[in-house]
């Protein structure tokens, strides 16, 4: 058997994913029943697009189901180093400047499972993440992004 991936999360990311669970299973789920109820009562199954358009939702909703249950299964938990607290890692916030205009930006490092870009968390995964994990507050380094290659210095790590 393949072994399972871990889904490296915060415990507020671990949270959302039970609450997301919860909601998928106590109410989309019966929404998506009752749209296929009321589908079939349009007659004809093989022509009919409304009974098509449930069933593909429910089948989404089933899957998603299963690769959030998944998710909490093999999930591990971002613990804050504090051996090093000026080293980028895991769970972490770190403010950068860009080389040379000044410009900072800060991010969270997350897990895959919880990144959201446009509130600040980044994944490990993420080439930008790749680049800052293991560096400490005052180093110099270039960090891949979407847009090509730039220098930055780490000014703060909390």
């Amino acid at each position: 058997m393949a072994e399972e991936k871990s889904y490296y999360m915060t415990e507020e990311g671990q949270k959302k994913l039970e609450e997301e669970l919860h909601h998928l299973k106590t109410e989309r789920r019966k929404e998506v029943v009752e749209r296929i109820k009321v589908a079939r009562g349009f007659g004809d199954l093989s022509e009919n697009s409304e009974y098509d358009a449930a069933k593909d939702e429910q089948a989404f909703v089933e899957s998603r189901i299963q690769h959030v249950e998944n998710m909490i299964r093999n999930a591990v938990i971002i613990e804050n180093d504090n051996e090093n607290p000026d080293m980028v890692s895991l769970g972490k916030t770190v403010t950068f400047q860009e080389l040379p205009d000044g410009d900072e930006e800060s991010y969270v490092i997350v897990g895959s499972a919880e990144a959201d870009p446009f509130e600040g968390k980044i994944s490990n995964d993420s080439p930008m993440a790749q680049s800052l994990l293991g560096h400490e507050v005052g180093e110099r380094l270039v960090v891949a992004t979407p847009g090509g290659e730039i220098e930055v210095k780490i000014v703060n790590v909390e």
